[in-house]
C-alpha cells in the first residue's frame, strides 16, 4: 500500500449514504431502532437503575447518540482532529458505563467504536482507535478466549466490509454524476452544432439568393447610370425578380432539407439549370440516397458556382457532372469562360471560402480554379 492509501479518506459520496436503497436504508434504521430498544430494555429491567441513576443512563444514551451523531458528521466533512475527538469521547463514556456497572452498554459503545472508525476514518487513524475499542472489549467480555477473538476478527472484518461497500457506493455515485454530465454535455454540444448547422443552411440560401438578386439590380443600375433604354432595365429587373422567386423555393427547399425532406441530388441540379442558358447535367456512377449534410454541401457549391459563372462569365456554357463514387460524391462544375461581366469586382469574394469550408468539416475538400477553357470548381464529400 502507498501512503496515500492510509492517509485518505473515503469519498463523502460513500460517507454520506447517497445512493442507499431505500429498503435498505429502512432496514439499518429498524435495527438501530431494535438495538436501542433492546438495550433500554437491558438496563431497566436489570434492576440497578432506579431514581436518579435511571434518569442519568438516559441522559447518557441520549448523550451517546448525539456524539454518535457528530462523529459521522465530522467524519463526512473530513475532519481528523474533531472526529478523533469525539470517538475519544465515545471511549470515555464507555469506560464511565462499564464502571458504573452497565456493561451491555460499554460493550455496544466499544464495538460501535471499532465498526465505525475503520468505516469512516482514513486506515492510518482508523486502525489504532478500532485496536482500542477492541482491546477493550476484549478486556471486559466475559465470553471464552476463542469466541472474543473471533468476536474482535468478526467485528474488525464487518467494518472494513462496510468501509469497501462504501466506497463502492460512492464510486458508483461519482461515475453516476459524471454520465450524467456527460450527457448533458453531449445533449449541449448536439443542440450546438444543430443550430449551427441550421445558422449555415439560412446563410447559404440567403446569401446565394441576394448576390444573385444583387447581380441583377446593380446591372439595372449601371443601365440606368448609362442611360439604355427601358427594356434592357426591365429585363434585369425581372430578373431580379425571378432570382428573388427562386431564393423563397430554396428557402422552402433548405427547411425542407432540415426536416430530411430533401430530393434526389440528380432532380436538384436539373432543377438549378433549366433557367440557365448553354448549361447540361450529367450524372455518373450508382444513384443512391446520400447523408444529408453531404446532399446540402453539393447542392449549396452546385449553386455558388452557378452565380459565380452569372457574375464573373455571363453567357459562358456551364457543365456539371455529379458522379457517385463508392466512397464519396464528386461534383465538377466547369464554365467555357467569356469576357468578364459588368459586375466582376462585386462581392466579397467569401462564397467559395465558405463552400470549402463546409466541405472540410465534412471530410472533404473544394477545389477552384482557372482551367484551359474558363474556371473549374470541384467538390469531394466523402458518403
Amino acid at each position: 500500500m502507498t501512503e496515500n492509501v492510509w492517509t485518505r479518506w473515503p469519498s463523502r459520496e460513500a460517507l454520506s449514504r447517497a445512493g442507499v436503497p431505500k429498503l435498505r436504508h429502512v432496514l439499518a434504521w429498524t435495527t438501530r431502532l431494535f438495538a436501542l430498544a433492546v438495550l433500554l430494555g437491558t438496563l431497566f429491567t436489570s434492576g440497578h437503575l432506579n431514581g436518579w441513576r435511571g434518569a442519568g443512563a438516559l441522559l447518557g444514551v441520549a448523550l451517546g447518540g448525539f456524539v454518535a451523531w457528530g462523529f459521522f458528521r465530522t467524519t463526512l466533512q473530513h475532519r481528523l482532529l474533531p472526529s478523533l475527538g469525539l470517538l475519544a469521547l465515545l471511549f470515555v463514556m464507555a469506560t464511565a458505563a462499564e464502571g458504573a456497572g452497565l456493561r451491555v452498554p460499554a460493550l455496544v459503545l466499544w464495538c460501535g467504536c471499532a465498526v465505525s472508525a475503520i468505516e469512516r476514518l482514513p486506515l492510518a487513524a482508523a486502525l489504532p482507535a478500532t485496536s482500542v475499542a477492541l482491546s477493550a472489549y476484549a478486556v471486559v467480555n466475559n465470553d471464552a478466549w476463542l469466541t472474543t477473538a473471533a468476536t474482535t476478527a468478526g467485528l474488525a472484518l464487518a467494518g472494513y466490509a462496510l468501509r469497501l461497500d462504501a466506497e463502492a457506493r460512492g464510486s458508483a455515485q461519482r461515475l453516476l454524476a459524471q454520465e450524467r454530465a456527460a450527457r448533458a454535455a453531449e445533449a449541449e454540444s448536439a443542440a450546438l452544432a444543430e443550430r449551427a448547422r441550421i445558422a449555415r443552411e439560412i446563410h447559404d440560401v440567403l446569401a446565394h439568393s441576394l448576390s444573385a438578386q444583387l447581380v441583377h439590380l446593380e446591372a439595372a443600375r449601371l443601365l440606368i447610370e448609362r442611360g439604355a433604354d427601358q427594356e434592357q432595365i426591365l429585363e434585369r429587373v425581372v430578373a431580379a425578380r425571378g432570382m428573388a422567386r427562386e431564393g423563397l423555393a430554396e428557402t422552402r427547399q433548405a427547411l425542407s432539407a432540415l426536416r430530411g425532406e430533401m430530393s434526389p441530388l440528380e432532380d436538384f441540379l436539373s432543377e438549378l439549370l433549366a433557367t440557365a442558358e448553354q448549361a447540361a447535367v450529367t450524372v455518373t456512377g450508382e444513384r443512391r440516397p446520400v447523408p444529408a449534410e453531404a446532399s446540402q454541401a453539393v447542392r449549396r457549391v452546385a449553386q455558388e458556382a452557378l452565380t459565380n459563372v452569372r457574375k464573373h462569365a455571363p453567357g459562358a456554357k456551364v457543365r456539371m457532372c455529379l458522379d457517385y463514387g463508392e466512397h464519396e460524391v464528386t461534383l465538377d462544375v466547369r464554365d467555357s469562360g467569356g469576357p468578364p461581366g459588368e459586375l466582376t469586382g462585386s462581392g466579397a469574394g467569401y462564397g467559395l471560402l465558405g463552400m470549402r469550408e463546409r466541405a472540410e468539416l465534412l471530410g472533404g475538400s473544394l477545389q477552384a480554379g482557372p482551367d484551359e477553357e474558363g474556371f473549374v470548381v470541384t467538390l469531394k464529400v466523402p458518403v
